[in-house]
């Protein structure tokens, strides 16, 4: 089997990527996230993906990379991490009572073969009606300023949402294994054997 290697630091990326029992290493792929002109949220992901495998390629002749990226988006918009409190209280205000779309782009990339797999999952989240307090508390307790949406679904951001709705909730986590289970039985790799 070709080395397996994520192209990421996330340390969410990582134990997501650990669930499946495959041997592998990460790089920071110190890939420009900034969106181009009048690029849709769905050909900003696919295209960063794909970047940030292909930005660590040069190091690993006989790898398969995974590269993904993630945004989620409320009315069009891109919600980005909120990096602060308020940000994210601002974030969670206008998410209540609201659908928020996440989509995530995956690569698989093989630099053997240059083969290259891109696909976006989407998965969406509706959420409660959230009171001033709950968001307050609700921040307090998991301070999820580095994640997109202002919220953590494997804690107790879970508590936020009146349902789910997609294939894959590890998509909503930034890591659609399903997906990548698929492309990576495409490159001849059996996760079950």
């Amino acid at each position: 089997m070709p080395q397996l290697v994520l192209a990421s630091t996330s340390p969410f990326r990582r134990t997501l990527l650990e669930r499946l029992g495959l041997p592998f290493e990460t790089a920071a792929p110190g890939t420009n996230e900034n969106p181009l002109k009048d690029e849709t949220p769905t050909a900003l992901v696919a295209r960063l993906s794909e970047a940030k495998a292909r930005a660590i390629a040069p190091q690993f002749s006989d790898a398969l990379i995974i590269g993904s990226d993630q945004v989620a988006v409320l009315d069009g918009q891109i919600l980005g991490k909120p990096g602060n409190h308020d940000n994210a209280v601002q974030q969670l205000q206008a998410a209540s009572s609201r659908q928020v779309d996440f989509l995530t782009g995956l690569c698989l990339l093989n630099t053997q073969t240059q083969n290259c797999h891109v696909k976006v999952v989407p998965f969406s989240v509706v959420f409660r009606s959230l009171s001033d307090s709950q968001i307050e508390q609700y921040l307090l307790k998991e301070k999820p300023y580095n994640c997109a949406g202002s919220f953590k679904s494997e804690g107790l951001g879970i508590s936020l949402f009146e349902k789910m709705l997609g294939d894959d909730p590890n998509a909503l986590i930034g890591l659609p294994l399903i997906e990548l289970i698929t492309m990576l039985s495409d490159e001849g790799v059996d996760v079950l054997a």
